[in-house]
């Protein structure tokens, strides 16, 4: 598994002379397993029409924050040539689940046709590496342009106004959301692309049974017997603490429990709102308007929760 580099500098290149050749080739759905929100698509048959081809996970906090601006230019163009195409690349084995994509879709509000991805035969023929990744398509077929990561979202919308013959839009950038400087990278738990972890345990594949520790910034350190597999670390015994020292003004987790389990958090030693996991997906631990570094304290009062990865905002 390639570790996801989430947020690129805008790569948009606004001429139909530079063509990234190997997307170029391989300018079609490939694999694809389920389609929401349409019958199945083909590049080919979307010819004539401007197309937008949006790499995204339903557990990607990067993913989240971008994917209303992609819904508000299907919304605004869908009627004047333009088309979006969702290909939603898991990240984890939990995301190739088509009834969890399709609740996923719905939740999010997404009107665009998906295409499920689920192999990563799409992701792979077309050498994506990244989430989110957006492929900007002239209605010849012709790849003029891409963005990886969030943000730009003016520069994409005035992009496919010039390929639908409009006036560009002028004024400021919209705010991206994009953590600022010096704010915590995501942390993985899994073995496959482990990042973060603080202990003097052995963090790899296994039972494996930690004591209490200090993090240091940017690290998380855990406590109890969990069981380290190639994605997550799952609480093995009957119950276990996580600490993570952060800096971010929101603080997200992606896990998951067969049945409800309750989770106790506090930041800087003051009690937040208890959060309930049950089932895979996304879960905001802790919200501020303002910056700064902070202290995690998750208690976990039963076994069987799985951690994927911490994310930051």
């Amino acid at each position: 598994m390639k570790l996801p580099v989430r947020s690129l500098a805008f790569l948009l290149l606004l001429s139909c002379g530079v063509v990234t050749a190997r997307i170029a080739a391989a300018q079609e759905f490939t694999g694809i397993d389920h389609w929401i929100n349409s019958p199945p698509l083909t590049m080919a048959g979307l010819h004539g029409k401007v197309v937008l081809v949006d790499f995204w996970a339903y557990s990607c906090i990067n993913c989240v924050r971008e994917l209303p601006h992609v819904e508000h230019l299907y919304e605004t163009y869908k009627d004047k040539g333009l088309m979006v195409v969702g290909v939603h690349a898991p990240e984890f084995d939990f995301e190739k689940n088509p009834s969890d994509v399709t609740a996923a879709v719905q939740q999010l509000g997404i009107t665009f046709p998906v295409a499920m991805d689920s192999e990563h035969a799409t992701w792979s023929a077309w050498h994506n590496q990244y989430w989110p990744a957006e492929y900007l398509f002239d209605r010849n077929g012709q790849l003029i342009g891409h963005q990886y990561g969030e943000g730009n979202y003016q520069r994409m919308e005035n992009a496919i106004r010039m390929l639908l013959g409009l006036n560009t839009l002028s004024g400021a950038e919209p705010a991206s959301g994009i953590p600022a400087d010096g704010d915590s990278p995501e942390m993985l738990l899994g073995t496959a692309a482990q990042t973060g972890l603080d202990s003097s345990e052995d963090g790899s594949k296994g039972l494996r049974h930690f004591s209490a520790g200090q993090p240091e910034p940017n690290h998380y350190a855990l406590s109890g017997i969990w069981r380290i597999t190639d994605e997550c670390a799952e609480l093995a015994g009957s119950q276990g603490n996580v600490e993570l020292r952060f800096k971010a003004t929101k603080l997200h987790m992606v896990a998951n429990a067969n049945t409800p389990i309750t989770l106790e958090v506090t930041i800087d030693g003051k009690p937040q709102p208890p959060v309930t996991v049950q089932g895979s997906r996304l879960y905001t631990l802790f919200e501020s308007s303002a910056d700064g570094s902070h202290l995690l304290k998750l208690h976990i009062p039963a076994k069987g929760l799985q951690i994927y990865s911490f994310s930051f905002g």
